[in-house]
């Protein structure tokens, strides 16, 4: 299983913005979550292992950090031309699956990823109250095989800090996964 690493945008960089269906056609913006201390933005989809790796300890993570305010939302931006698996309608089934709890929004054009700079599924965006990129990179160390229980700790790490008005630990490591599955000539050029 060939892995892509997430590329590290920089710290400070403003979020974004992006205006994106759910399955059912609702339009979820980013300026809807303006009151929330925290933005968390990942790109996920349904059939990447990476993902279905950590799917239910992050449907139960992401709830727990909406109770505390934090705005989450899920984006695929995979090709559901040449990944059938992970259209709209199969977004929707994964929702029900899963229990996600957070707006898992479809970005049919690539462009919202490729705002972000975003290369790979699971790639994880927290911003603060400003909308500033506070951290980017992994959900913790395990990976598909290797042994290591799944704890969201490093994500959980940023979080809680932001949260609590501490330092954001800055020792951020790359997230790992499946790489995005661009449309046949929309390759971002960053890649």
């Amino acid at each position: 299983m060939a892995a892509t690493r997430s590329l590290m945008l920089p710290l400070g960089t403003p979020c974004p913005d992006f205006a994106l269906p759910d399955p059912s056609g609702k339009i979820v913006r980013r300026d809807d979550f303006q009151g929330a201390p925290a933005l968390l933005v990942m790109f996920l989809c349904n059939h990447c292992p990476y993902v279905k790796h950590i799917r239910h300890h992050l449907a139960e993570f992401c709830r727990n950090y909406q109770k505390r305010g934090v705005a989450i939302v899920g984006i695929n931006s995979n090709d559901p031309q040449r990944y059938p698996e992970d259209s709209p309608e199969r977004m929707a089934e994964e929702i029900k699956l899963v229990g996600y709890p957070f707006p898992y929004l479809f970005d049919e054009s690539q462009e919202v990823a490729k705002a972000f700079r975003a290369a790979c599924t699971p790639d994880f965006f927290l911003f603060d109250q400003d909308r500033k990129l506070v951290y980017r990179g992994q959900y913790d160390d395990s990976r598909p095989g290797n042994g290591i229980p799944v704890t969201g700790h490093d994500l959980a790490r940023a979080i809680d800090a932001l949260l609590e008005g501490r330092p954001i630990p800055q020792d951020q490591k790359p997230s790992l996964g499946c790489s995005i599955k661009w449309k046949p000539g929309n390759e971002p050029d960053y890649l």
